[in-house]
């Protein structure tokens, strides 16, 4: 055999190896990351839900998901173990020092300019039109010209299709 036809071959091989290698490695990472699990550290589930961690077993994990609510959970269902500041943000709405990122309830401030015609012209009064307008309201020079856009035209080709 030649290397030119075992060339494929090498290549699905070499795929497949770093493919498994880099699962492992994130598979790894996540083992890590619920060991570091410790009883009051705020947790998401791979369903989506936020909770804080009560007690770490073995291969389970109690939970608190509010007052009066505790839920065993497999180890292996914590999607993520979550920050405090991240926790606190998504669970109990408290921002930490994001008062930048405000976005307004309105989009007024979104819209505003500095230019004062446009102000002017925002605040004129006069209703504005948006319907199509009939012939008759045309002018003068331009009805002609809509009459003879009602009347059927020539066509240079041959039209006898019906």
């Amino acid at each position: 055999m030649s290397l030119l036809t075992l060339l494929p071959f090498i290549v699905l091989i070499g795929a497949m190896f770093l493919m498994t290698r880099s699962a492992k490695k994130k598979q790894q990472e996540a083992i890590e990351m619920r060991n570091q699990m410790q009883p009051g550290s705020g947790v998401r589930t791979i369903g989506g839900m936020y909770a804080t961690v009560k007690e770490v077993n073995e291969d389970t994990v109690l939970l608190d998901a509010g007052p009066g609510v505790e839920l065993l959970f497999a180890k292996n269902s914590i999607g993520a173990v979550l920050s405090d500041d991240e926790y606190n943000r998504i669970v109990h709405g408290i921002e930490h020092d994001l008062k930048s990122d405000v976005v307004p309830d309105d989009a007024s401030s979104l819209t505003e300019t500095d230019d004062s015609s446009d102000a002017a012209a925002a605040s004129d009064d006069t209703p504005v039109d948006l319907g199509k307008k009939d012939a008759a309201d045309k002018p003068a020079d331009t009805a002609d010209e809509a009459t003879a856009d009602a009347q059927p035209k020539k066509s240079d080709g041959d039209s006898n299709a019906k």
